[in-house]
């Protein structure tokens, strides 16, 4: 078995055929990860959320990071680390329509893209406003390995 490096373009290879990985930040020093859909384009991650704990705590420390992962066969794997910083594309901003709207299109393009991050374990009550958000993750640094059980890069 050998572990090499993956490229930058190797990096962004993965996070585009991905959807899921696991999200990590921090708030007054305690870390949080949790699993999460996306969706890559432009340098960034776009995601769909309810407000919570994870929106909670990268409202209040911006940087975050994803750890993606794919398994081959056998003992074979890559992981993505991801670097990044969040941002919110908030409903009442007309600077964030656009962006608002390519999240949604990214998204959508694939089978129930919204129900990790629009269902919860318990039942909210019903308001005339969506409690819904969308967010992204600008890419600010890149890395990944991979394990192959036979032959050499």
């Amino acid at each position: 078995m050998w572990v090499r490096e993956l490229s930058t373009l190797d990096c962004t290879n993965v996070l585009t055929r991905s959807h899921f990985g696991h999200l990590g930040c921090a708030k007054d020093g305690r870390p949080y990860v949790v699993p999460f859909y996306f969706c890559y384009a432009d340098s960034r991650l776009y995601a769909f959320s309810m407000p919570g704990q994870k929106v909670d705590y990268m409202r209040a420390n911006p940087c975050v990071c994803v750890l993606v992962e794919e398994r081959g066969e056998g003992r074979e794997w890559r992981s993505v680390l991801v670097n990044g910083r969040f941002e919110e594309l908030k409903d009442d901003t007309p600077q964030h329509k656009a962006a608002r709207e390519h999240a949604w299109t990214l998204l959508s393009k694939h089978v129930n893209w919204w129900e990790p991050g629009g269902l919860k374990p318990f039942e909210r009550p019903v308001t005339d406003h969506s409690l819904h958000l969308f967010f992204r993750i600008g890419v600010e640094q890149i890395s990944g390995r991979e394990a192959k059980e036979d032959g050499m890069p």
